[in-house]
């Protein structure tokens, strides 16, 4: 595995960009994404500061060699992903040095490249191609099992033996403040025995934080673990919204469908992993042993703060959830290994979910699942208000940042508001 940390986490960096310095968006963090100005079409940009540098105005004027200027006017970052790892690093230390202090040339030569944040629409930042869900937080699988198997082991026999996880819909994986329809499906009520077919009265989000991927080897070799890093372009913030009732009836016995499938946002910046080195910290312990494609010396956690607060139509928003990444038992490395251990393939842009994102204890829990055990305990929300589970018109609000003494690396936020069902 290659060292990611390298000149451009220096934190004594300073960038000539007003407002940039001291920023969850500083020079250390420079995010990729993809932005609309109006009247525009979609191009790729990093965030720094308040401002959107447009990568394609920079390409244009001859400052980004090595990279033909159509990568920059795509509607997704897919093409710059599949370019690899070389030239993601390269791009990210070109950028790094024309925007540091002192440096001149973006502003003689392509002025217009800045634009304001708030003057854009920020769209999503990939095509994912496949999509992947894992369950790696011990809290959160241990409360599931509680909850559910309440006169059984938590943890089934797999679960500290490989990373569980199941394939989920891309083509359903979504831009953060795209609205959330309610689904309909079948699902059993308290005391039930036939199920009904009706909108869900269990709508709960899922804090997790999702990996994007550059290119992978060919069909029937596997990513040796050691060698993750030259596979994983960035961090994103997931919200993998999910129907609790829906999903009780339909995940045996081959696990999660219609009660997932509707809707995952993602946030609109993705974070690289060159950003995040200086924040890589050691996995917790891992009881028993991993196999042996499992195993790795490297420090693949990530301390990485999450939040989620949950606003009312009202307008009143209650933080019910502060955790962190660095808690979750299986690593986004130990991920990509299993995920492509029998030699499954990975693409540029594909998605892999970590799971529910839940600590050890009250306050730190990722889903409403847990934090009402299944609605039984409702919790109360500014304002007056209590929720067992989302109503319509409640907008669930992700952040996440790593930070340290000097630099803090933010990933920003991913929103999404709840609309009634359509009926049929």
């Amino acid at each position: 595995m290659l060292d990611m940390l390298d000149e451009t986490n220096d934190p004594a960096r300073r960038s000539w960009v007003e407002g940039a310095d001291g920023s969850g968006f500083p020079i250390q963090n420079l995010p990729f994404g993809v932005f609309r100005r109006p009247g525009h079409r979609p191009r790729l940009g990093v965030a720094i500061g308040d401002f959107v540098l447009a990568l394609a105005v920079v390409s244009e004027a001859g400052l980004l060699p090595g990279i033909a200027p159509d990568v920059f006017r795509r509607p997704h970052l897919n093409e710059l992903l599949a370019l690899g790892s070389s030239a993601w690093r390269g791009l990210r230390r070109r950028l790094v040095d024309l925007l540091t202090e002192g440096e001149t040339t973006i502003r003689e030569r392509a002025p217009a490249a800045l634009v304001r944040r708030g003057a854009v629409e920020m769209l999503c930042p990939v095509a994912v191609g496949d999509f992947v869900d894992f369950y790696s937080s011990i809290h959160h699988a241990t409360n599931m099992g509680r909850l559910f198997r309440p006169d059984a082991e938590p943890l089934l026999p797999n679960w500290r033996r490989l990373p569980v996880g199941y394939h989920g819909r891309a083509g359903t994986v979504v831009a953060s403040g795209t609205k959330v329809t309610r689904p309909q499906g079948l699902f059993l009520r308290a005391g039930g025995v036939e199920p009904t077919f009706a909108p869900t009265e269990k709508l709960d989000f899922e804090l997790e934080v999702g990996f994007i991927t550059g290119p992978g080897p060919s069909l029937g070799q596997p990513i040796p673990i050691d060698e993750a890093s030259d596979h994983i372009f960035g961090l994103v913030l997931v919200n993998d919204w999910s129907a609790r009732d829906i999903q009780a009836f339909e995940y045996q016995p081959l696990g999660p469908f219609l009660g997932k499938s509707f809707a995952t946002s993602i946030s609109p910046w993705v974070v690289t992993l060159n950003a995040l080195a200086p924040f890589r910290v050691p996995a917790p312990p891992q009881d028993p042993t991993p196999p042996p494609h499992l195993r790795t010396d490297a420090p693949w956690a990530i301390d990485l703060s999450l939040e989620v607060d949950v606003a009312t139509a009202a307008g009143d928003a209650t933080t019910v959830c502060r955790t962190n990444l660095a808690e979750q038992y299986w690593t986004i490395a130990q991920q990509l290994a299993h995920a492509t251990s029998n030699g499954a393939t990975v693409g540029a842009g594909d998605l892999f979910g970590s799971g529910t994102v839940s600590g050890p204890v009250s306050g730190s829990l990722g889903s409403l699942v847990e934090i009402t055990a299944d609605g039984t305990q409702p919790v109360g929300l500014t304002g007056g208000e209590q929720r067992a589970y989302l109503a319509d018109g409640d907008t669930v609000v992700m952040r996440g940042a790593s930070a340290g003494s000097a630099v803090r690396i933010d990933f920003g936020e991913v929103t999404g508001t709840v609309y009634p069902a359509l009926r049929n």
